[in-house]
């Protein structure tokens, strides 16, 4: 098995790629690099049975009513005046999910600086789709599931406090999560890029998170979701501790 996992950021610059190839002895981080093009990521996720991408592939439902309606020049319908109206337009249904299992709210994609990287998200899985993948934003079908890997570490237990600001938190965060994870092999320059770049450790994180979602170990979008989450994409959070993923241990079948 071979999973990718993308940091995706506005500009080429700071989007990172990570890809780890499992196997019975262990896995390998064969790749992690910064700077890279739609095209690049599609290029590198060749070969991969999942992709993790962190970033939101889509908007609040509320949100695109409530702005086709304003461009209509008509009132929204139903009427979302209030902090809690707002609140509706500002979070998904999986953000809401998100802080009900872990007591972390992410930030909106429709209020917050996650805008322009979400347009970009939504060319890149119109790459995917012309490159010939099923386009599925709610990870049910297809490759491509979207992730968010501050979230799944603390489900996993790995100290990370600080690591995208603090120079020395990234460090420490890095030699946790590579100690939770004996069984990832990395390169000292990948650990130096880690170390260096939140955007390479996330990415690392993000291709941790598509092995879980491969192997049926993420929570499950609730049925009466289905129909939202394939407009507004759903994150992938680990249900299992992360020695799940060691390609040494025994996998049981994902749940059919």
């Amino acid at each position: 098995m071979i999973t990718t996992g993308v940091d995706l950021a506005a500009q080429p610059a700071r989007t990172a790629v990570a890809v780890v190839d499992w196997r019975g002895g262990g896995a390998e981080l064969t790749t992690l690099r910064l700077d890279n093009t739609d095209d690049d990521i599609v290029g590198f996720a060749a070969g991969s049975t999942h992709v993790g991408v962190d970033c939101a592939f889509g908007w609040p439902d509320d949100f695109v009513a409530y702005i086709a309606a304003n461009a209509r020049g008509e009132a929204p319908a139903p009427d979302l005046r209030g902090i809690e109206g707002r609140r509706l337009l500002a979070y998904r249904e999986t953000d809401r999910a998100t802080h009900r299992i872990t007591g972390r709210l992410p930030l909106s994609v429709s209020t917050d600086r996650l805008g322009l990287t979400a347009m970009r998200c939504a060319d890149l899985l119109a790459g995917f789709a012309a490159a010939g993948d099923v386009v599925d934003r709610s990870g049910a079908t297809g490759r491509l599931v979207e992730v968010y890997p501050a979230a799944s570490l603390r489900l996993w237990g790995v100290a990370v406090s600080g690591y995208k600001t603090d120079a020395a938190a990234r460090q420490t965060a890095t030699a946790n999560l590579l100690a939770a994870a004996l069984w990832l092999a990395v390169t000292p320059d990948q650990r130096a890029l880690m170390e260096a770049s939140d955007d390479a450790f996330d990415a690392v994180v993000a291709a941790l998170i598509a092995r879980a979602h491969a192997l049926g170990a993420t929570h499950p979008v609730p049925p009466a979701a289905h129909d939202r989450a394939r407009r507004e994409g759903w994150i992938a959070l680990p249900s299992t501790p992360l020695d799940g993923l060691d390609p040494t241990r025994p996998v049981a079948s994902p749940p059919e």
